[in-house]
């Protein structure tokens, strides 16, 4: 075979092998996205968007990344938060319309404003999947950001997130949490794209998630195991951990007791310490590690407060409430 054609061979060969691997190499297309000029409206975006991106997974995640990257959390209607609308029609079909009509308002304001809480990045995701051809839904429930949500006995529904078709799979997204997150010990917004809750795995996701839909929740587990859990942080989810032991995130313990803890996917050469009241770092001694599990223990001492958070390498992996054995 000639030369020439042999070079053209491999170069055709050469691109497949490329598109493949960059149908799964987000930061590919993450940095495509990051390059797009100012659109006027959501129509143009998305067209660009499929113009781009051809597989599902593709648009999917593109859809992603330009709403974390793009987007600002509205933390002043966070902290001063506006009672929800409520709709009033005689018909099913008036009231499906009228939330029909506010749903889209939420999402254009969003875009145009390029500010919004949650309920805009889940209508914004959901408005420009269908704009590329892809199926989405809007799934809203309780979710579990904070401290005091660890064993608190309301549910409640607080948050926005969604669900969409890939491939006849539907994974799950929470772009609001994409674009950064609320930090509540210093009360100040972190902006920081955060790939992970694309297509997260179940498992992770809904530890932090819980539908109000009956027909969204699967294999979520009942409400009571998801207000108890622990809470867990990006960092957990990122390596990938297993909590074995404690069996819930709400431990009884007294003054004196040892709690044990067994982690799955944390070295025992890794920082791994916890805080005491004074936020000074208690390095977690005598740790044990076989078959990729960690196992340590940790003596409570009532002064370090009612919650045990770890920390791996300067960042929290998980926390835990510590509540008082009844005698």
């Amino acid at each position: 075979m000639p030369l020439k054609k042999l070079l053209i061979l491999f170069l055709f060969a050469n691109m497949i092998f490329l598109h493949a691997s960059y149908s799964q190499n987000y930061s590919a297309i993450d940095s495509i996205v990051l390059k797009y000029p100012d659109f006027g409206n959501t129509t143009k975006l998305a067209e660009r968007i499929k113009i781009d991106f051809t597989s599902e997974h593709d648009k999917a995640r593109a859809i992603y990344s330009w709403i974390a990257l793009n987007l600002e959390y509205d933390l002043e209607t966070f902290l001063n938060p506006r009672d929800k609308k409520s709709f009033s029609a005689k018909e099913d079909a008036d009231w499906a319309k009228k939330k029909q009509l506010n749903d889209a308002s939420t999402t254009q304001k969003a875009f145009r404003s390029r500010k919004a809480v949650c309920e805009g990045f889940a209508n914004l995701y959901a408005h420009l999947a269908a704009l590329t051809g892809l199926k989405c839904q809007v799934v809203t429930g309780d979710s579990k950001v904070d401290l005091p949500d660890i064993g608190r006995r309301n549910y409640l529904s607080n948050h926005a997130w969604n669900t969409v078709q890939v491939d006849g799979k539907w994974i799950l997204i929470d772009v609001t949490w994409g674009q950064g997150s609320y930090d509540f010990k210093r009360k100040v917004l972190v902006r920081k794209f955060t790939p992970i809750y694309f297509d997260m795995e179940p498992k992770y996701f809904n530890a932090k998630h819980y539908p109000e839909a009956a027909m969204y929740k699967g294999n979520t587990g009942n409400k009571n195991e998801f207000l108890n859990g622990p809470l867990i942080y990006n960092d957990f989810i990122a390596e990938k951990c297993e909590i074995l032991m404690p069996f819930s995130g709400v431990i009884n313990a007294n003054e004196g007791d040892k709690v044990t803890f067994k982690i799955k996917n944390v070295s025992k050469g890794d920082d791994l310490y916890y805080l005491d009241k004074k936020e000074e770092k208690v390095k977690i001694e005598n740790l044990k590690e076989q078959d990729g599990v960690l196992e340590f223990q940790i003596t409570y001492n009532r002064k370090q407060g009612r919650f045990i958070t770890l920390y791996l390498d300067k960042n929290a992996l998980a926390s835990f409430k510590v509540v008082p054995k009844t005698i």
